[in-house]
């Protein structure tokens, strides 16, 4: 039976009472926690006063009951099980897992099963002789007196914990995307409509014209007028139809498979005015955004993970204290494992301290110093960048539908100007001219209303996406203790 132990050493004193506290309770060299002041107003300056008080935050509003139309949800659902992207953060996700699983697997010792046999010539009479041996070992394991593996562990969650809040802001954002995709496509099937109806209109002209040419009512130059609307019209209708396909071949990419055809079938006969409602969201305060949005809280826990790297750093220059032990049978022979008086075991402690490592461990310590600061620098810009954006989406909200008040009362007005000019043209009253500036005015208010529409829908689609909703928390994952 042998049992080794450390020979006692007298530490530096500068070191001795922090040790002998070590030793005594152990101790985390990781800076106190104090999460930095949003560098934003406390209030925003359109906080949608005509929401109900009643209206939940967009957060605790499943995507499910944000996106009532039944094909959208099912495009959503869709593209929630195939899209590649999310599919890529999911797996981040359980590899970041099994990284903090690793990590903290480094504060327990590592028990192994041994087995050995040699045989090799005896010191005293130069013959062969043989040794079995058989138990458990120990080998290396680190006594975490300084902190410096636990620190490494709490960076290892933090790593996870924001690889987790990253796949839930993938996950907003491929619902926005393939929301905003399916209303562009909606409005992509309205203007050709609007184009087709157009053309067919500067068809018409052009053999009116030509008509009233054979007949000495009009000029030559009336009929080369519209001729040239109509060709126009037909070049953008093709420049419509091509877009209409890239904006497909664009959702089928975010869906992971093209588009249904029964979904698609159904396009032609939309509207966006009768899309299906939206909820209104209420914008709280900046300050609500720190725990609702993903990419917020994502940043914070890599400030989390870096101010534990400091913990780490420090840790360093300290101490490691080291643990080999082994327990088993030894024998000279085979068949004497495990019998009477075969035990033994040995234990062997280890200190190494670091007296010499050319600035290794400062410059160490220098750059996880330098990482908090960027960590913090990031973390203020997510926070900035979130403000602005729910800034910007609250004044699309407050003046879009009066653009679009605005701009279906001119197409109207438009509509009822194109009648009398077309009038006042057959009946000889006015020019040519003033009919094809009619018909430009009206094909021009009416592709301007359907733009302002879409976009109208889109804002909201954005103020759902940057309020954090989008997500649903399924839970799961290791807590921080």
């Amino acid at each position: 039976m042998h049992k080794h132990t450390l020979p006692r050493t007298r530490p530096a004193r500068a070191l001795s009472p922090l040790v002998i506290a070590a030793l005594l309770a152990g101790c985390s060299f990781i800076p106190k926690y104090e999460r930095p002041a949003a560098p934003v107003p406390e209030a925003f300056a359109l906080a949608g006063n005509d929401v109900p008080a009643t209206a939940r935050a967009a957060a605790d509003i499943d995507w499910k009951d944000y996106f009532t139309d039944p094909r959208l949800q099912r495009l959503i659902g869709i593209a929630l099980g195939n899209n590649r992207d999310l599919r890529v953060a999911m797996l981040n996700v359980e590899q970041a897992r099994a990284q903090f699983q690793i990590q903290r697997a480094g504060q327990f010792p590592t028990v192994n099963a041994i087995a050995s046999g040699t045989r090799q010539p005896s010191i005293v009479n130069g013959q062969y002789a043989n040794q079995f041996q058989a138990g458990l070992g120990i080998s290396a394991w680190e006594i975490d007196f300084f902190g410096r593996i636990g620190a490494l562990k709490e960076q290892a969650l933090a790593q996870f914990l924001a690889t987790e809040e990253a796949r839930k802001s993938a996950q907003i954002s491929l619902v926005a995307a393939v929301a905003s995709g399916w209303l562009t496509l909606m409005a992509d099937e309205e203007l050709l409509d609007i184009s087709r109806r157009t053309l067919e209109t500067r068809e018409e002209s052009v053999k009116l014209t030509r008509l009233r040419l054979e007949h000495g009512v009009s000029s030559e130059l009336d009929s080369h007028q519209a001729e040239s609307l109509a060709q126009a019209a037909r070049a953008t209708y093709a420049q419509q139809q091509r877009q209409r396909l890239l904006d497909e071949n664009a959702l089928a990419l975010l869906l992971g498979q093209p588009l249904p055809d029964d979904i698609r079938a159904s396009l032609p006969s939309m509207r966006l005015a009768d899309a299906a409602l939206m909820q209104p969201l209420p914008a709280g305060l900046p300050s609500d955004l720190l725990q609702r949005r993903p990419d917020i809280r994502q940043a914070e826990q890599l400030l989390i993970g870096a101010n534990a790297n400091i913990g780490a750093a420090r840790a360093a220059f300290f101490p490691r204290i080291s643990l080999t032990a082994q327990f088993g049978s030894v024998s000279d022979e085979l068949s004497g494992l495990f019998k009477s008086g075969s035990w033994a075991f040995s234990l062997a402690p280890q200190l190494a301290l670091p007296i010499f490592d050319a600035g290794r461990n400062q410059a160490g310590l220098e750059s996880a110093r330098a990482g908090r600061e960027i960590a913090v620098a990031q973390y203020e810009k997510s926070i900035q960048t979130a403000f602005r954006e729910v800034s910007d989406a609250l004044a699309g909200q407050a003046t879009l539908q009066q653009q679009i008040d605005a701009q279906r009362a001119q197409t109207q007005a438009d509509a009822k100007r194109l009648d009398l000019s077309d009038l006042r043209y057959r009946n000889g009253v006015a020019s040519y001219l003033d009919l094809l500036d009619a018909q430009r005015s009206l094909y021009a208010t009416e592709q301007a209303l359907v733009q302002t529409r879409l976009q109208q829908l889109q804002n909201q689609v954005t103020l759902y996406k940057v309020l954090g909703g989008g997500w649903t928390d399924t839970g799961g994952g290791p807590a921080r203790s």
